[in-house]
């Protein structure tokens, strides 16, 4: 792994500085949707339907739903501390943003373009929103 390939440039949205285990989702995601006690998504047929994005750094294109549900969806997870460790966004709404500032979940968008192809589920990746970075620590198995 070349420095190169395992760093990456973001747009922060809400500042924070976390590691973890990242998740991709090829689908948006709706919080409320989500179990709160057990980070499972219970949303049938969505990419990642019964699997936790408790802990994880959560990779998706987008928010789902109404500001309440998506809200309330949010702190429910936060609450039984089964929410993700950060998030990494492809298109931010205005509930999403919201939520994640009052959460205290980081949140990035604008990844750089090679991110893609050179992150993969169960990477491990170091997110720190606050400076606008995101670096792949580790390759999953």
């Amino acid at each position: 792994m070349t420095e190169k390939s395992n760093l990456f440039k973001c747009h922060k949205i809400s500042e924070g500085k976390t590691s973890g285990e990242v998740l991709f989702s090829k689908d948006g995601i709706c919080f409320y949707l989500i179990d709160p006690e057990s980070g499972v998504v219970i949303e049938r047929n969505h990419s990642l339907f019964g699997k936790s994005i408790a802990n994880k750094i959560l990779v998706f294109p987008n928010g789902t739903g109404s500001s309440v549900v998506q809200a309330d969806g949010m702190y429910q997870l936060k609450m039984h501390n089964m929410g993700p460790k950060a998030m990494i966004v492809e298109n931010a709404d205005t509930t999403l943003v919201a939520s994640s500032i009052i959460m205290e979940i980081p949140l990035v968008d604008k990844v750089d373009s090679n991110f893609n192809e050179n992150v993969k589920n169960k990477d491990i990746l170091e997110v720190n929103a606050t400076e606008g970075k995101i670096k792949l620590v580790q390759k999953g198995e």
